[in-house]
């Protein structure tokens, strides 16, 4: 008998399985959600722009930023539905937050940095940055050298794991990348194990010194847009199926 201290609060997909008590397993016991058909994604974020009589353009942006996806599935049989269906059940409507990794987002597209990720488990450590900035340096080891391939790239998901704060659990996107030898003038020069990187949305909290950031598997926070669970079953007793979901914060 197995015991177990926590259900999942991931969606089940094939590279994340879950089994009959409804907890996270890697191996065949488990059951693999299906794949993905379709992905549409959206970046969504509360934006004022005011005009003046002459036409000059006032704009702010006092509101939060979203990340928003709908998920279609192929037609699936009752064997691959159920481990997404009774896993959303769970979560009752949006009452419940869950976690979802995106498999077009879940690893950095430069082959050699995600392989250095891979073989650093602990994780990437970030330095001191404060809720609002846009830019933060990471720290790496000799092995990630000064050469493009070993770097993240603009377009690469990120989350940051933080000890001191739990309810750190933004997925931010990274825009811009420097390096000790392509820099800003007048900022500080990265280290030769060091890369700034720049992301959107800004930080949404503190960031302590010893922060992990998460490269492989970034996985987003969200909830169900709705309460109503609904599929089509098809006369070939196939399952028509979509999701649609926005990320929500603690």
């Amino acid at each position: 008998m197995a015991i177990f201290t926590s259900f999942s609060d991931l969606l089940p997909d094939p590279n994340n399985k879950i089994d009959t008590a409804g907890v996270a397993v890697t191996d065949s016991t488990g059951s693999a959600g299906p794949g993905f058909a379709s992905v549409k994604f959206r970046s969504n974020r509360q934006v004022q722009v005011s005009r003046t009589i002459s036409g000059r353009g006032i704009t702010a942006s006092p509101g939060y930023h979203v990340w928003e996806f709908d998920i279609n599935y192929n037609p699936l049989t009752r064997s691959e539905f159920e481990p997404v269906a009774t896993f959303l059940e769970t979560r009752e409507g949006r009452l419940r937050p869950f976690f979802v990794i995106l498999p077009q987002h879940n690893k950095p597209q430069n082959s050699l940095f995600n392989t250095y990720c891979v073989a650093n488990p602990t994780g990437i450590t970030a330095s001191t940055a404060s809720a609002g900035s846009t830019s933060f340096m990471i720290n790496g080891t000799a092995g990630m050298t000064e050469v493009l391939a070993s770097n993240p790239a603009p377009g690469d998901f990120i989350n940051i794991v933080d000890s001191a704060d739990v309810n750190h659990v933004k997925t931010y996107k990274i825009t811009r990348v420097e390096t000790s030898t392509n820099y800003r003038s007048g900022t500080t020069v990265p280290t030769t194990t060091q890369r700034r990187i720049h992301v959107t949305p800004a930080l949404a909290r503190n960031v302590t010194s010893g922060a992990v950031v998460r490269f492989v598997n970034p996985k987003f926070r969200v909830i169900q847009k709705g309460d109503t669970i609904e599929y089509d079953l098809s006369t070939d007793n196939l399952y028509q199926f979509s999701l649609s979901l926005e990320e929500i914060l603690p």
